[in-house]
């Protein structure tokens, strides 16, 4: 096959594409640019896609003698993730840009450049797998749990899949893919991995949005609507937060408070016992499947539900339903028009906790991926209390 291999400069996406070297593909590497900032450095862990990652995996690229370029998708990547990033904080929710990056650059933008030019698929360094199932490509974990990254993939699409390539999804551990990085002569064999929100490196990302959002004041209030203080700007706020809310008053059973939601169009905090941030039962939109799953999605189905990138997976049952208005949230999107509901199996599992609207949830059957959604809504396990 001709592969284009998207080098981003890390250990993983390298071995990634030496590995389809080894397989006998055709293999072209691409670095994608996506800040504009040409001083921009990494410092230690910190950020990605930096000028001295694209110097290294240009070093990989000629180290294993296959062609390299570097495309320019700055102006897409701050369109698509960035912009949607602060528009998801200013209407009171919390987004995940990594989700975003996957579904909009790395695997549709890259993806359609790469089809055009004649490439077969797209390798990166994910740790995933793909197998042929009875209905056509499925998207699976990778063979460690431990490094799985099938969550950040679950925006994927059965015709984007179709073009994938995941080299590492078998590899049972990162030391061995260091280690084998270090066998090829890889300079980069040790280089950490990166974390945090690529494009805010500092990690400061309350500091981040107050470049870019203006703070409005408002009230802070229980669930039952009593108002108990007032805060400086409710994007400085996130589900589960117990410090910082300067309340100046304990709740009658003398417990902590913690922030359950964020209502923006009211700019209201809202607040409650830790015992209210315990969610049986989640829904949202914005909603899709990477492949043909098999079975009617609006009929009830066992599954399992992954909030986070590094949560537990969690035994629920899901199905897809049309939204009653009479539920629908200030996080519904206006244009929505059905939701995934998922309700927490607790025979089998605790609640959830720190679920905050704007968080992608990922559907699992065994190590199959069956799609995701974005968190709109959240019940919780315990009724409203008094303030």
């Amino acid at each position: 096959m001709k592969i284009l291999a998207a080098m981003s400069g890390g250990v993983d996406s390298a071995v990634a594409a030496a590995r389809a070297v080894d397989a006998g593909h055709e293999v072209v590497g691409v670095h994608l640019a996506l800040s504009r900032m040409p001083g921009t450095l990494r410092t230690g862990s910190r950020g990605c896609c930096t000028i001295e990652d694209s110097m290294d995996a240009r070093r990989v690229a000629g180290l294993l003698e296959i062609p390299f370029y570097v495309w320019d998708f700055s102006e897409r990547f701050t369109e698509d993730v960035v912009d949607d990033f602060v528009a998801e904080y200013a209407a009171g929710r919390t987004p995940n840009p990594c989700l975003r990056c996957n579904e909009k650059i790395k695997f549709q933008a890259l993806l359609d450049k790469a089809i055009a030019l004649g490439f077969d698929a797209v390798a990166t360094g994910h740790y995933a797998t793909i197998i042929d199932g009875p209905n056509g490509r499925e998207l699976h974990r990778a063979s460690a749990w431990a490094k799985d990254q099938s969550y950040v993939l679950g925006v994927l699409t059965a015709d984007q899949l179709a073009h994938c390539y995941f080299p590492l999804g078998d590899t049972p551990s990162k030391q061995l893919i260091r280690a084998e990085a270090a066998e090829r002569g890889i300079q980069i064999a040790q280089k950490p991995d990166s974390h945090d929100i690529c494009f805010i490196p500092d990690g400061d990302t309350r500091g981040w949005l107050d470049e870019r959002l203006e703070r409005t004041p408002g009230e802070i209030v229980s669930d039952s609507g009593e108002v108990l203080g007032t805060h400086d700007g409710a994007l400085g706020y996130t589900v589960g937060q117990r410090k910082g809310l300067a309340i100046g008053r304990p709740a009658p059973d003398g417990k902590p408070r913690y922030v359950l939601s964020i209502r923006p169009v009211s700019n209201q905090v809202v607040v409650g016992s830790k015992e209210q941030l315990a969610v049986t039962s989640i829904a949202g939109g914005r909603y899709s499947l990477t492949g043909e799953p098999g079975f009617p999605l609006d009929e009830a189905f066992a599954c399992e539900v992954q909030i986070r990138a590094h949560a537990d997976p969690v035994p629920a049952t899901a199905r897809l339903v049309e939204i009653d208005e009479a539920t629908r949230t200030e996080q519904h999107r206006t244009e929505a028009t059905h939701e995934v509901i998922v309700d927490i199996d607790l025979d089998h599992a605790e609640p959830l906790e720190g679920v905050a609207p704007g968080q992608s949830a990922v559907l699992y059957i065994g190590t199959r991926v069956i799609g995701q959604f974005t968190i709109d809504r959240a019940r919780s396990a315990e009724p409203a209390v008094a303030a």
